[in-house]
């Protein structure tokens, strides 16, 4: 029997209407409207196209948009001054330095540059190591997408087996922290791990984050597990056209796995929704509120 598809549009766009609503019950008890500092260096299309949409469902949330589109040239000295301009700013309760900065730029410097209260892509060195030593953290906006996901699909997740399949900072190695957190036993597998398909085979929770096209194969599988699509790989289709693929073999895995997400659809959508969540959880936390139920860990 296939698996059950994990609609990650669905659930993303029920997120940002449950952000909608705490937001307007912000400004309607407090006087207080959260608001997102985008800043883009340089004229990276598919960055422009990233920018664009999380301004639009920025504003689309009630929320404040601000965005910062520097020139190529600009110094990374100019963008420091930027940044700390934005810490400072009551107005603005997250700031997101879009990434890759232009190759003259130390993204770590400017990146840590940022407050982290204010760093809702969660990328701060002090909220790499608080969510490691599992304190309150800003979190990474794709791994926080997935563990909404996990939760909703299998709610109490102890004692579950889980494999993160890649080891980034910014999805594999968070992703492993907060599936500790919910008391799972995890491994993260990579390039160089002995008898990788074995490995995933005992799994009850695969999340693949390794940008290789259809890497995991069905008979990695275990029977049932939860399987969680972080790749999104373009692919020739023919013709001179691509395709978008995940990292597992889809079309074969959903006839063993008991869920799965889709590429695209899955967890693509979840990410803005989730630096929405950041950005609202922001806000609380700077004025002393109760953070948003059920958007945050």
């Amino acid at each position: 029997m296939s698996a059950t598809i994990i609609d990650g549009k669905a659930f993303a766009a029920d997120i940002r209407g449950r952000v909608a609503e705490q937001v307007a019950a912000l400004k309607a008890a407090h006087g207080i409207t959260p608001g997102l500092a985008v800043v883009l260096v340089g004229s990276d299309a598919a960055s422009e196209v990233y920018v664009k949409s999380k301004g639009r469902m920025t504003v689309e949330v009630g929320m404040e948009s601000f965005s910062h589109r520097l020139p190529e040239e600009t110094t990374e000295a100019d963008l420091v001054a930027l940044v700390e301009k934005l810490n400072a700013d009551p107005k603005v309760h997250g700031i997101l330095v879009q990434l890759p900065l232009p190759g003259h730029m130390n993204s770590d410097a400017v990146i840590n540059t940022i407050d982290p209260a204010k760093d809702v892509d969660g990328f701060h060195i002090s909220n790499v190591g608080l969510l490691g030593t599992g304190q309150k953290a800003m979190v990474p906006c794709t791994p926080l997408g997935c563990l909404m996901m996990l939760r909703d699909q299998l709610g109490d997740m102890s004692g579950k087996e889980a494999v993160v399949i890649g080891r980034s900072n910014i999805v594999g190695k968070p992703m492993a922290h907060l599936l500790l957190g919910e008391s799972c036993t995890v491994s993260i597998a990579h390039s160089r791990t002995k008898d990788i398909a074995d490995v995933v085979r005992r799994a009850d929770i695969v999340v693949a984050a390794v940008g290789r096209p259809g890497m995991v194969k069905a008979d990695w599988l275990k029977p049932g597990a939860t399987v969680i699509d972080v790749g999104i790989n373009r692919i020739d289709a023919g013709e001179g056209k691509t395709r978008l693929v995940g990292d597992v073999e889809f079309d074969e895995a959903k006839e063993v796995a008991g869920a799965i997400t889709p590429v695209p659809g899955g967890v693509g959508p979840m990410t803005i929704a989730c630096l929405l969540a950041n950005t609202l959880t922001a806000a609380c936390r700077a004025n002393g509120l109760p953070e948003p139920e059920g958007l945050t860990v």
